[in-house]
């Protein structure tokens, strides 16, 4: 159990403990104005109003700053209809990055500008046809990295990952994922010990050693969530979900991303979190 935290977003933020002179980055990009053409899988397309998705984006990474994240902004991609979701893009561990190669076709030319931002903070690595890997699909727990088998996540992008994140001393699992576009649609980390999860889109055995806490039954989509130090960035339609968690004492800020999540986006997939 964590001990429950009250207090606006400012305050909570100044606990956060920091260490000295670090700084962490989170790495973003604008709404394209053809977001509405997004690739959707799971999900019935519905009209999406890019006005108000930038709306919603801008008060994300206010939400970000506010939790102490120098904010990074890219210049829009307009053509790219799925550019903001920027995590796909990419893996940012301690010792590189890795530039994925997304498994939407139409999402391939988003990676260029992203490794280019990637450059000056880590040494990069790129997943290399015929291999697909959608950073959506990693989750890292510590050493341990989960990658989810996907639509957009092959079994051969999965040993690509193993073999570059060997030398690292990470240990990389293949999650199979049903139902769900990513992993982390499915399961993401809200505290060191405890991933939040909807098991009817993914197995809870496949994490053994930490404490589940199940998404409320009318909640599926409330299992992605985006843990910044000991607060978690979680989208606040989900009221079920988010009193769960306040209960088991997790600090919650939520935030607007309904137009977003039309798009199959998460409070995860608009952000590359890089720790300097």
């Amino acid at each position: 159990m964590f001990p429950p935290r009250t207090g606006t977003l400012e305050q909570l933020a100044s606990r956060r403990p920091r260490r000295d002179g670090a700084v962490t980055i989170a790495i973003t990009r604008a709404v394209s104005p053809r977001l509405a053409q997004c690739e959707l899988t799971h999900l019935e397309r519905e009209p999406i109003d890019p006005t108000s998705a930038a709306t919603q984006h801008t008060n994300y990474q206010r939400c970000l700053a506010k939790l102490g994240m120098d904010v990074v902004r890219l210049p829009p991609e307009p053509e790219l209809p799925d550019s903001v979701f920027v995590e796909d893009t990419a893996v940012v561990l301690d010792e590189l990055a890795i530039i994925t190669r997304p498994g939407a076709v139409s999402r391939r030319p988003e990676t260029a500008a992203i490794a280019d931002s990637l450059r000056p903070y880590r040494d990069l690595t790129f997943i290399v046809a015929p291999a697909t890997v959608d950073g959506g699909d990693v989750l890292t727990v510590g050493r341990q990295v989960y990658v989810g088998l996907s639509s957009r996540t092959s079994a051969s992008g999965v040993e690509q990952l193993q073999k570059m994140l060997a030398p690292f001393g990470y240990h990389v699992t293949a999650v199979t994922v049903n139902g769900c576009l990513h992993l982390k649609s499915a399961v993401t980390q809200v505290a060191p010990d405890t991933l939040l999860i909807n098991r009817n889109w993914v197995d809870g055995g496949a994490f053994p050693g930490v404490r589940l806490v199940d998404v409320d039954p009318t909640e599926p989509h409330a299992a992605n969530a985006l843990m910044i130090g000991e607060i978690v960035v979680f989208p606040a339609a989900f009221v079920r979900t988010q009193d769960r968690l306040c209960e088991l004492g997790v600090t919650v800020s939520p935030v607007d991303v309904s137009e977003l999540s039309k798009a199959e986006g998460g409070v995860t997939c608009c952000s590359l979190i890089v720790s300097m």
